[in-house]
């Protein structure tokens, strides 16, 4: 009912149970949006990245258009930390919005590892001579698909940190610098940024490929945390049972290298064929398995 308190805290220490993986975990942070007639609905999620999909496992609903502050990051991260504790964390993914002194100071003072993506324009400085440079231009050589890393710490908005950079394709098809920001291990930051990209596939399968949570006509904040939560469940509990089911009989992998479907959708169509058609053997068993999650 809307008057049922709904502890999110709670939600996250049981998606964290059902996780299919032990930690050390690497975490997405991004948000998604929608729109309800005047209302915003702007989601900041922290995921758990595995096997090309994040678990959605945190959020924070804001009731406003574009980037969260610094301090809305600062006490999502501040919630995992409590909840599950820094060295649940192997790194922290992120792209160009989520940047800022403060940010990289909190992530630097906690010593979370973290890749996070830059602009081509950022300054940085090099503390053994104080020469500040454009990032950029340490990476000006760089030709499409190559990648490099600069060896020596920088500071980056007044920050010690590392970077690395790619010559990439952007969506318009136009080559740009890919430059990532790291607390260490410059020389992987290029092939873990690249999984920050799952949290999109979660994205995807809550909202026009899967739950269509975009659709609901709630605009209460606290009514839209609720259902979030509930689905966020149901989400984790789809992808086990899509990996579970795997194992007894894998999906084809076609020409490309990829499955023809994946892991979500296979238990989602699962699940719902179990609904829909009232097979009520598999259900009580798909529930067992569950239950030992």
């Amino acid at each position: 009912t809307a008057e049922y308190s709904l502890d999110s805290d709670l939600v996250a220490r049981f998606i964290f149970a059902l996780l299919p993986h032990e930690p050390p975990y690497r975490l997405a942070l991004d948000r998604t949006n929608w729109k309800f007639g005047m209302k915003n609905i702007n989601i900041l999620t922290i995921g758990i990245v595995y096997k090309g999909v994040a678990f959605p496992i945190l959020f924070h609903i804001m009731p406003k258009f574009g980037n969260s502050s610094m301090q809305e990051r600062i006490d999502l991260m501040e919630r995992f930390v409590r909840l599950f504790g820094s060295e649940s964390i192997e790194c922290l993914l992120a792209d160009r919005e989520f940047v800022g002194d403060k940010w990289l100071e909190y992530l630097n003072r906690l010593s979370i590892k973290y890749h996070i993506r830059i602009r081509e324009n950022f300054w940085v400085e090099k503390p053994a001579n104080g020469q500040r440079v454009k990032a950029s231009w340490l990476f000006n050589n760089l030709r499409v698909n190559e990648c490099s890393f600069y060896r020596k710490i920088v500071r980056v908005n007044g920050e010690l940190c590392y970077l690395s950079a790619s010559r990439i394709m952007n969506k318009e098809n136009v080559p740009e610098l890919q430059i990532i920001v790291s607390f260490k291990k410059p020389d992987k930051a290029q092939t873990l940024y690249k999984e920050r990209w799952q949290i999109e596939s979660a994205f995807k399968a809550l909202k026009t490929s899967g739950f269509n949570i975009e659709h609901t006509h709630l605009s209460d904040i606290e009514r839209v945390s609720k259902l979030l939560s509930l689905v966020l469940i149901a989400f984790a509990w789809v992808y086990r049972i899509g990996i579970h089911l795997d194992t007894l009989k894998p999906i084809k992998i076609k020409k490309h290298g990829r499955r023809a479907k994946s892991l979500f959708k296979y238990g989602l169509n699962y699940i719902a064929n179990l609904l829909f058609f009232n097979d009520i053997d598999k259900f009580n068993q798909c529930c067992k398995f569950l239950s030992c999650t």
